[in-house]
């Protein structure tokens, strides 16, 4: 980050709503026809290629695996923290992170190095030619 201000770097690890999954229209074609699908026991991330400049993500975490609105926020919060941390990396793809069953109950450290893990296999299966 030799060169940059603080502003920059700053700006850099935003994650403002234009890189943000939207409406069921952004959700559906990834549910529907995913070209990319990473997996962990606590985890599902699906994505697809797309034409646009910047990675965008979308994020589900249901009441029915995870109970508690605390903890759920939590787990959005560190989905979209490491996405944030790790999106100059990241080719234009839109992402799906879904939270399975007992996700909740892992520490911080254990979710963001799951997370971390995630998203390295992501970024190597989307460079990937087809």
């Amino acid at each position: 980050m030799a060169g940059e201000t603080l502003s920059e770097v700053k700006l850099a690890l935003t994650h403002p709503k234009s890189n943000r999954l939207l409406s069921s229209s952004d959700y559906s074609p990834i549910f529907d026809k995913a070209q990319i699908k990473v997996s962990h026991q606590r985890f599902l991330i699906l994505a697809r290629k797309t034409e646009r400049s910047h990675p965008r993500l979308g994020i589900v975490v249901a009441k029915k695996n995870v109970k508690h609105a605390v903890k759920r926020n939590r787990l959005k919060r560190l989905i979209r923290d490491t996405f944030r941390t790790k999106q100059h990396k990241m080719p234009s793809i839109d992402a799906i992170v879904l939270a399975r069953q007992g996700t909740e109950s892992l520490s911080n450290q254990e979710l963001i190095e799951i997370l971390n893990n995630l998203w390295k296999r992501v970024v190597i299966k989307a460079d990937r030619p087809k």
